[in-house]
């Protein structure tokens, strides 16, 4: 069993208090986790400018080329881990057994980390519009437009609460190390590997340890994160973003409610379709922003919805280890039967089907975890409740709506598939001010470019632009 130090500013702290992480299904341990209280990540969030300093003693360039190598650890290296070593198929299996993500999506996730990372000197240079990244780090330059530019970071470090649903969002902090802006992050409590193995890979690659703390603990710990951080990020449900709602140092990462809008003029061709709207619906057993909450058309709705409960409706709980498993543990039971529960009080309301109803229960108990096999529900109209619901397993509503109503109904949306091949309709769709970001065409909700950001830009978060002269005296 691994024990995990907090990692503060590079230093390991061991702490008398302990968590210990165990196996979803069996209860056996895997962990213990040092946890700290706030009072610790205030002290620490003191001396945050050094962590900037630190990684300020190279250059963008050398980061990237070392954010590079860190890659190539994270995904295949052994690494120093607590008070041993990690393997990687020792990584996967870890994670699976304490977040119940079956261990080939874990390798998934970790893949799409690692493909990030790697590739960051693209994406920053997309962030960026091909900034010279020599201009970040000196804070003024040229650009050939005829006068200087400046840009200011906002922050000598990026604080973040991790979440525990699921691993890819870990991307989403990843460039700030070669913006030459140091991490304080709180690992999910199920899910430490990604951030405690990116850390080590970094360390591994020659990046300073000063750069990085890791402050495993309660929520008073994650609260000082958020208090004590000019530029942080939290993860969490429709109450944590309304919580941050217009606060401009923190960037509120809670449900997306993707959708799916299918136009007129293609609708009656919707069974071309069916697979892109499964794949958004059912991978990573339904637990990202991106996954597809809802489908929206004006007819053929209960068609739509009958295919996709064929489909959705006979998956089966399997083994973590099996390579065909499509479904995710609840590792804390309640979350199931509370989630199950919203469930039945959306499925009360008149114009409401469920479409999965003959395929078997769709709540699954066991003796330390549960699952929700997939749902697919009907709704007639866009007035039903159940339009605008997240669940964090593969949940559906297919929704019947005009046309003309949908980009004024759809309300919040993170990503939009419109299919159409109706001009008027998708210049609508570029202009509709709910939808964060859009796809035209068959292209699932879950398949991001990794070269634009999906939920907002983190270069734009930590540093901002400001007006610049200089003259000779």
């Amino acid at each position: 069993m691994l024990n995990l130090h907090a990692l503060r500013w590079g230093k390991p702290y061991e702490s008398l208090e302990k968590k210990e992480v165990v196996h979803f299904d069996t209860g056996e341990p895997i962990a213990e986790v040092s946890q700290v209280g706030g009072g610790i990540v205030q002290r620490d969030l003191r001396r945050a400018d050094k962590a900037r300093a630190a990684l300020r003693q190279f250059s963008i360039d050398d980061l990237i080329a070392r954010c590079k190598q860190a890659a190539e650890l994270f995904a295949s290296g052994d690494l120093p881990m607590g008070d041993g070593t990690q393997s990687v198929d020792q990584f996967v299996h870890q994670q699976s057994a304490s977040t119940g993500l079956p261990e080939h999506m874990c390798r998934a996730n970790m893949a799409k980390n690692s493909f990030v990372l790697s590739h960051i000197d693209e994406i920053l240079a997309a962030l960026t519009r091909g900034l010279d990244p020599s201009i970040l780090s000196r804070g003024y330059g040229d650009e050939g437009r005829g006068a200087p530019v400046s840009y200011q970071s906002r922050t000598p470090i990026l604080g973040a609460v991790l979440p525990n649903n699921s691993p890819g969002v870990h991307t989403l902090w990843l460039p700030a190390v070669p913006l030459q802006v140091g991490l304080a992050l709180k690992p999910g409590s199920q899910e430490p590997w990604t951030p405690y193995r990116m850390i080590a890979a970094f360390m591994a690659a020659g990046l300073p340890g000063e750069a990085f703390g890791l402050y495993p603990g309660g929520h008073d710990a994650g609260n000082a994160i958020l208090a004590s951080s000019p530029r942080s990020m939290v993860f969490g449900s429709v109450q944590t973003v309304q919580q941050y709602a217009g606060n401009p140092k923190v960037q509120v990462h809670g449900p997306g409610w993707s959708k799916i809008l299918i136009g007129d003029d293609v609708v009656d061709d919707w069974e071309q379709h069916l697979d892109m709207m499964v794949e958004s619906v059912l991978s990573n057993s339904g637990r990202s922003c991106v996954n597809c909450s809802s489908i929206w058309a004006s007819r053929h709705t209960r068609e739509i919805a009958q295919a996709l409960a064929e489909r959705l409706g006979p998956v089966e709980v399997r083994s973590p280890l099996d390579e065909q498993s499509q479904l995710a543990a609840f590792t804390v039971p309640a979350m199931a039967t509370g989630t199950w529960s919203m469930v039945e009080q959306d499925l009360r309301e008149a114009g409401v089907t469920d479409m999965t109803a003959d395929y078997g229960p769709r709540l699954v108990e066991k003796e330390r975890c549960a699952y929700l096999r997939p749902m697919v529900v009907h709704a007639d109209s866009a007035e039903r409740a159940v339009a605008m619901k997240e669940y964090m397993f593969p949940f559906v509503s297919v929704v019947e709506c005009p046309q003309a109503e949908m980009l004024k109904r759809i309300g919040s949306t993170l990503i939009a598939t419109v299919l159409t091949r109706d001009d008027a309709f998708a210049e609508a769709a570029v202009d509709c001010t709910e939808i964060d970001s859009l796809n035209l065409g068959p292209i699932p909700t879950n398949r991001l470019n990794w070269l634009q950001p999906h939920e907002g830009s983190i270069v734009e978060f930590l540093y901002h632009s400001r007006a610049f002269q200089s003259a000779e005296f």
